[in-house]
């Protein structure tokens, strides 16, 4: 089903504002369905491991202090072409640049508190998906 699934992250930053709801209208008014949707809170070693792709850089510790600052939601979403579509549907990462109507030109504050995160590949989703939703069929 590759292709048709994606995961995406409602941010400690829009999770805490009680932005949620309006971002997962907009996600759904754009065609995707939640597959699978939680709420939780990250350790500094799960935030670690999620991101550890971005270890060696250097916005890796601030981005693990932000996303282990509050309660975040995991979502796994499905609909046709969803990893590009979702991209299209948050906009660029600094919302100063994102498009009229992306969630980040809505939602974020800035390019760091920037309200959600996308999967940026098929294989990326899949693995992300893994970390939060082990036991949803997609992902085995």
């Amino acid at each position: 089903m590759a292709g048709n699934y994606t995961l995406t992250i409602v941010k400690p930053d829009a999770f805490g504002a009680n932005k949620a709801g309006k971002i997962i209208a907009l996600l759904e008014d754009k065609g995707f369905s939640i597959v699978a949707a939680r709420a939780m809170r990250m350790s500094k070693e799960q935030a670690g491991a999620f991101y550890e792709v971005h270890a060696a850089r250097p916005f890796y510790g601030e981005l693990v202090e932000f996303m282990t600052s509050g309660a975040c939601m995991p979502i796994i979403l499905r609909r046709d072409n969803a990893v590009s579509a979702l991209r299209d549907a948050i906009g660029a990462t600094d919302p100063a640049e994102a498009a009229e109507g992306t969630v980040r030109k809505l939602y974020a504050e800035s390019k760091g508190r920037n309200a959600i995160h996308a999967s940026d590949s098929d294989e990326n989703a899949a693995r992300e998906a893994r970390f939060f939703f082990a036991e949803c069929e997609w992902v085995k």
